[in-house]
């Protein structure tokens, strides 16, 4: 496949070149900045966690400037209506004396929305963005609006035991397709940060993409192909995070009340073809899956009230997850173990 192959070499150039433009202005961990990108490129939404004052926007901002996309910001309070988001109806007066409803789209009409501490608005404005996400529209007044494309929607919240913040509903966790976690900075990593934000001049952001060139590296991680025992690999892990499930370990049992949908696997996936084509690699591996299920399944795992009570992190049960199902991946032809009787090609 040269041509093919000429395609994942032109994805991991400018891969490349968009990271180095986000690395001119932000200072983050290289997972949190593949992370961010996997959504891009695999078409997913990313819900960013950290405490404030850490970067979560400034990253945002950065990568929208650096892909040349449009981008709006939503502050996301108490107080903001679904209609502040999605747009409204409005009447107006036509020059020839006449009267109608015109549509007035809101910010949610843009390449890259970033909602700002989402967790601080109700329910209620938080289900505003359910349609967005899964179908890229929006229905106003009986009339559906297409969004433009591409289009990403990058929520950050606060941690949810800081005050004044609501809980997202499960339905609309299980529409971000990777959770991503920014810790705090190390000593040395401050210390530039200092240095990047305190001096005479700030670093700019040059585009280096734009709307055709993301197609078109969105379409080559949809040509990555995937092996059949990968593909196994993918299904055993989500359907081990449910605890009714033969092959769920221990602490699954124990403690989760209901696993990963298929949209997990789904996120799985398409962070692992990200991975393999920024690798420049056509191929997705076992361990591009394993990278991948942290960020793809952390929010999807919902503890039950043992699991709440005993303060159990789901970090650990996904890792249990891991070393049990990897434990099984024994070779090439026995993915998941010798008394497994289907055979990889």
């Amino acid at each position: 496949m040269p041509d093919f192959a000429k395609d994942i070499e032109t994805f991991q150039q400018t891969y490349q070149a968009v990271v180095r433009q986000v690395r001119r202005v932000i200072v983050a961990r290289d997972s949190v900045v593949d992370d961010v990108l996997a959504c891009m490129f695999g078409g997913m939404h990313a819900l960013l966690e950290g405490v404030p004052g850490i970067g979560k926007t400034r990253l945002v901002r950065t990568l929208s400037a650096a892909l040349h996309l449009s981008f709006r910001r939503v502050q996301f309070t108490p107080d903001l209506m679904p209609a502040d988001i999605t747009g409204t109806e409005i009447f107006r007066l036509t020059l020839d004396g006449g009267k109608n409803f015109s549509f007035e789209p809101g910010p949610i009409f843009a390449n890259v929305v970033l909602a700002d501490e989402i967790n601080r608005a109700t329910p209620k404005t938080q289900s505003a963005l359910l349609e967005a996400m899964q179908e890229r529209t929006v229905s106003v007044a009986r009339m559906t609006h297409e969004l433009p494309s591409p289009f990403m929607v990058l929520a950050t919240q606060n941690p949810i035991e800081m005050e004044g913040t609501y809980p997202l509903p499960e339905a609309q966790l299980d529409r971000f397709g990777l959770k991503i976690i920014l810790p705090s900075p190390t000593e040395k990593e401050l210390s530039e940060i200092l240095s990047r934000t305190t001096g005479p001049t700030e670093p700019a952001v040059q585009a280096v993409a734009g709307v055709e060139e993301i197609e078109a590296m969105k379409n080559v991680v949809r040509r990555v192909p995937v092996a059949s025992h990968v593909r196994e690999y993918v299904a055993a892990l989500v359907t081990a995070t449910h605890p009714d499930h033969p092959a769920a370990p221990p602490l699954v049992k124990s403690y989760v009340r209901y696993g990963a949908s298929p949209r997990g696997a789904q996120a799985i996936l398409w962070a692992a073809k990200v991975a393999a084509a920024r690798d420049g690699r056509a191929n997705v591996a076992c361990d591009d899956v394993r990278n991948a299920v942290a960020p793809a399944l952390r929010h999807r795992l919902i503890l039950n009230f043992e699991g709440q009570a005993d303060g159990v992190n789901v970090e650990d049960i996904l890792k249990q997850l891991l070393d049990r199902l990897s434990a099984g991946l024994s070779s090439p032809k026995e993915p998941f173990g010798p008394d497994r009787s289907e055979s990889s090609p």
